[in-house]
């Protein structure tokens, strides 16, 4: 199975086993004997791999997306480059790598490559999770699971903030490393060697140098490059509902939590108010091109709306109610995606969204951080709220008054900023009337199938979108995986590249020479899939991809004014930058379903979920791709793998 995958199921797994003190149950989740950030410390730097390694791994990715002509062209520039100005760039990178030893060579780069990108966040970035529902139906209340989940979350975030919070660790052996025994002992190793102390027991600590920025943040548009900001004094809550505005605060003077039962009450009393929606709201203003927001965030502060925006802007978190219920999954991904544009601000680190039915999910800003920091928030959050809500259908609200703790928020808007958010709402109405969201669930095997079988469920899913996009279009394009490298100091992610000469082979032999192989012959190629997918998942998990290598001497060049070397003004290299098929997965008992908008106009986002006995798929497209019809081919390319592995004819 792939490690990616494992890492995360298995930690999963020891989160939800984790159970509650007693002590200060109420302000926090749990008390951890080993403090949260007792690894940081110790962790492994991220890898600079070896320039033939990544010139090697390059090409093989090449391989399949070219014929032998173009592969020549590529060869040669890649094998010039790596002799010549690429050696010289490799070296600065390790040089300059070995300077900076507090981060890792692809923290800077990665965090410009969000914060200086102009195209809107929504649909472009932030991706969505949504929550499996309560398992109590009753507790499925819009104010009763927006006061329990925004309980919960405080409590995650006070419990991080104490150092009670459990390290995020992947247990290999959790026999040995996942004990009371254990962390008793390893609480007592220096900051400075715990790593390899957990390392003898075969667990992996993980990097969580970002969950300091799920609270309290927000990314400023600024013109070229946005800025992230963090004021942790803050105390309040940002609430959205019906484009509306409301902050109150959930953390006293003396730094403990509202009671929820004031919580409730507030929440309540901006559920039952009924102020009209505004003519223009503000929401639309953070899903602009990030210099026109700029520019129109300048002419709000300008106006005399600082304090209000400072509130939006050091708010804890953004809750978003919304006033309908969730009709399907297809509704579903729309609403977590992207909303109405009136009652989100894509630029925090994360809305949670609760709508009328009790429905929940977070879509998140992605430049200060990664799914595993979100997932972790997700699990913790989910699980409290379920096995200790703070409240019942039953609980009746505090007698407070409201209307005294609960500020709407006024904003001043002038000519322009009217103007400027009636521009917006076009913008944002036109890109979201251009997205196609579709889903399907195969339900004729899974996880547990493909194991038995000796075949890693994560390849066979990406065999499958190989084999789904060349019988639409009769083609191999460039394909995007993403991979958490966080075992590492300051680790983002690195690319898996899905599509090979394996897939390629595979492909071609189920869609279009069927006839001329057996159904072992093709089991074969299954296996030789599965195989070459799980190095490469390795490799990525390792630091050893190409991608953010080749992405980080390229930066390196610019930064130093040398002119872009050939082999990036290759039209190859653009090519395989040009991710048709951009693919991400997790599994999780908190999470229902995930997705994220195609990273090219001519693309797939590929959201998928491999299950011990079903396969889900979430496709989000634009006009120029189907959609409904890739899922389709999805779901054939599906079949035809399972009937091969159970040793049954194609079609049958």
């Amino acid at each position: 199975m792939a490690v990616r995958q494992l890492l995360q199921r298995r930690a999963a797994a020891a989160r939800w086993r984790r159970g509650y003190s007693s002590a200060g149950a109420a302000e926090y989740l749990h008390r951890s004997i080993v403090p949260t950030m007792h690894y940081q410390k110790s962790l492994p730097r991220l890898p600079v791999p070896k320039l033939e390694d990544t010139i090697r791994r390059y090409l093989n990715a090449q391989k399949p997306l070219l014929n032998d002509d173009q592969f020549r062209k590529t060869e040669d520039l890649a094998h010039h480059f790596e002799k010549g100005i690429g050696r010289e760039l490799h070296e600065q990178l390790v040089a300059q790598d070995n300077q900076n030893k507090h981060t890792s060579y692809i923290t800077g780069p990665w965090f410009d490559m969000y914060l200086k990108a102009r195209e809107p966040v929504v649909l472009n970035f932030n991706p969505f999770m949504s929550f499996n529902p309560d398992p109590k139906s009753e507790y499925n209340n819009q104010l009763v699971r927006a006061t329990n989940m925004t309980v919960s979350a405080i409590r995650f975030m006070k419990t991080f903030r104490a150092g009670y919070l459990e390290p995020e660790v992947f247990h290999l052996s959790p026999e040995k490393s996942d004990t009371q025994i254990f962390k008793k002992i390893i609480r007592f190793v220096p900051s400075s060697l715990s790593w390899f102390g957990a390392y003898m027991v075969n667990a992996y600590p993980l990097d969580m140098s970002q969950y300091f920025r799920l609270f309290n943040s927000t990314r400023l548009p600024k013109l070229n490059r946005d800025e992230l900001y963090t004021d942790e004094k803050a105390k309040h809550l940002l609430v959205l509902r019906n484009g509306n505005f409301y902050v109150f605060d959930v953390i006293d003077r003396d730094g403990n939590m509202l009671k929820p039962s004031e919580i409730q009450a507030h929440l309540k009393y901006i559920l039952t108010d009924n102020s009209p929606a505004p003519a223009f709201p503000l929401g639309y203003l953070s899903s602009e091109n990030r210099d026109t927001w700029a520019l129109l965030r300048k002419n709000l502060l300008d106006n005399g709306n600082e304090e209000a925006l400072q509130k939006v802007d050091s708010a804890v978190f953004c809750l978003s109610l919304d006033d309908f219920p969730i009709k399907d999954f297809v509704h579903l991904s729309h609403t977590m995606l992207h909303g109405d544009g009136a009652n989100r601000w894509y630029d925090k680190s994360f809305n949670l969204i609760i709508t009328k039915d009790g429905t929940a999910g977070v879509n998140f800003e992605h430049s200060w951080g990664d799914g595993v920091a979100v997932l972790r928030f997700q699990n913790e959050v989910f699980k409290d709220s379920i096995k200790a809500p703070a409240i019942s259908p039953q609980s009746q609200p505090a007698s407070v008054d409201s209307s005294r703790a609960v500020q709407k928020l006024d904003f001043k808007l002038n000519d322009a900023l009217k103007a400027g958010i009636t521009k917006a709402k076009q913008r944002f109405d036109a890109s979201v009337e251009a997205l196609s969201l579709n889903l399907i669930q195969f339900h004729e095997g899974g996880k547990d199938l493909l194991k038995q079988k000796k075949v890693s469920p994560d390849a066979v899913a990406q065999l499958a979108f190989q084999m789904a996009f060349l019988r639409q279009y009769n083609q191999t394009v460039a394909t995007y995986e993403s991979c958490s490298t966080a075992a590492f100091k300051h680790g983002r992610t690195e690319t898996i590249r899905p599509a090979s000469i394996h897939t390629k082979k595979c492909s071609e032999a189920f869609v279009r020479d069927l006839s001329k192989h057996s159904t072992e012959e093709l089991q074969k190629l299954i296996v030789e899939c599965s195989k070459y997918h799980g190095r490469l998942t390795k490799e990525a998990a390792m630091g050893q991809g190409f991608d953010r290598h080749l992405f980080g001497l390229r930066c390196l060049a610019l930064s130093k004014g040398i002119a872009l070397p050939d082999f990036y003004q290759d039209q190859a290299y653009a090519q395989l930058n040009h991710n048709i098929i951009s693919t991400s997965t997790l599994l999780s008992p908190a999470v229902q379903l995930g997705g994220f908008g195609p990273v090219v106009s001519d693309g797939f986002g590929v959201g998928y979920q491999v299950h011990d006995d079903w396969i889900g798929c979430n496709v989000s497209s634009y006009p120029t791709r189907n959609g409904k019809e890739f899922l389709q081919c999805i779901y054939k390319s599906l079949e035809d793998i399972f009937d091969v592995l159970k040793g049954k004819k194609i079609g049958s």
